[in-house]
């Protein structure tokens, strides 16, 4: 389900250590682009998703639910 997957996404941050102001830097977008692709109000699209597996160094499976 989706609830799961924003379940992984945000784990993801978290095991990385990384803030939610540290990987909008990363990834050139607004802090709150991350804080709403991790609270659902956005959805994630696969380029999206690809750029955080990258910053987070999970393999795309990681995210399956």
């Amino acid at each position: 389900s989706y609830q799961e997957f924003l379940r992984k996404l945000r784990r993801a941050r978290v095991d990385s250590g990384l803030t939610q102001a540290q990987v909008s830097k990363a990834l050139k977008k607004p802090q709150s682009f991350v804080s709403k692709c991790e609270s659902g109000e956005r959805r994630v699209d696969f380029a999206e998703l690809q750029g955080f597996a990258r910053i987070y160094k999970r393999p795309l499976d990681f995210f399956k639910a």
